[in-house]
């Protein structure tokens, strides 16, 4: 299969979880013309030109954070090991992040007005402290246990930076663990990243 990915985009969280996974995969990197390393049209794998794509190996392309680190969970025996509500937790963890946290990182990525920027600042402080609640002393955000949702809140908080905001103390040992992560030194060294 095909990641379709840019260097340090969400597209990261992906990277991670099939590292943790052991799902073997291929890296295609797509810049900001949108066109793919090998100078292919991005657009007619994606046509909503973002990343992530994810191709499988029949040629079939998912598309969004969400679908994807589902589909690589299902693939993994690693990614869901608690089980019971675990994976609607983290799929219900992926879901506000990538509205509530990626959302309001957009103005900071884009030249969007400063009045803009600081109501997505202030929502950011108000989503990153409802996040630190729940991740509390356990090592991961839902438990003993990576799931899919660590890698896509490792992205959220290497982003975080453009904000301007400080980011509470228990999301930073997390950012820390993480880091400190095989799959995730792995995925940041292949994007060049470290």
């Amino acid at each position: 299969m095909n990641l379709y990915y840019a260097p340090g985009a969400c597209s990261l969280a992906d990277h991670i979880a099939l590292n943790e996974a052991g799902v073997p995969y291929s890296l295609i990197g797509i810049d900001r013309a949108k066109r793919t390393e090998d100078g292919r049209d991005y657009l007619t794998v994606n046509p909503r030109g973002y990343v992530p794509a994810l191709e499988l190996d029949d040629g079939t392309v998912l598309t969004e954070n969400l679908a994807i680190l589902a589909y690589i969970a299902q693939r993994s025996d690693n990614l869901f090991t608690e089980g019971g509500m675990t994976p609607w937790r983290a799929l219900e963890a992926i879901s506000f992040m990538s509205s509530a946290i990626h959302g309001n990182l957009v103005p900071f990525f884009k030249n969007l007005p400063t009045g803009e920027k600081e109501r997505a600042r202030t929502a950011l402080v108000k989503h990153f402290a409802s996040l630190d609640d729940q991740l509390g002393d356990r090592p991961f955000l839902l438990g003993e246990h990576m799931t899919i949702a660590d890698p896509y809140l490792f992205w959220c908080l290497r982003s975080a930076p453009v904000s301007g905001i400080e980011l509470p103390a228990r999301l930073r040992a997390f950012f820390v663990r993480m880091s400190k992560m095989p799959s995730v030194q792995k995925a940041l060294a292949e994007e060049g990243l470290n």
